[in-house]
């Protein structure tokens, strides 16, 4: 009998996210929620349209090249930093009422 092969279904995009069997759940969505201590199970009752199974695959994936996978994730929260502060450059505007509104909703609780 042959060694059977696990097939991890995770793709590339586009704009260089990997997502989850062709869905537009990421990496980072399957990864943040097994470290937030979810299971399996927890994650697909939150995502119905990826298979059980291919949670696990991404998770085991993810126990195997842990440091690589990490890796990647440090490289897009540093992207989206980057970007937020792009934003916030171009259009302080927008981020001062975004503060002010934080500041009326903190004092009205």
């Amino acid at each position: 009998m042959a060694t059977p092969a696990i097939s991890v279904p995770i793709s590339k995009d586009d704009h260089g996210a990997f997502r989850v069997a062709h869905t537009r759940v990421t990496l980072d969505v399957i990864v943040a929620a097994h470290q937030h201590g979810d299971t399996p199970e927890q994650i697909h009752t939150g995502f119905p349209t990826l298979r059980l199974a291919d949670i696990y695959a991404v998770i085991t994936y993810y126990l195997n090249n842990q440091e690589e996978v990490d890796a990647y994730l440090r490289q897009r929260d540093e992207e989206a930093e980057q970007l937020h502060h792009d934003i916030e450059a171009k259009r302080p505007d927008m981020f001062q009422l975004q503060k002010r509104l934080q500041k009326r909703t903190a004092s009205q609780d």
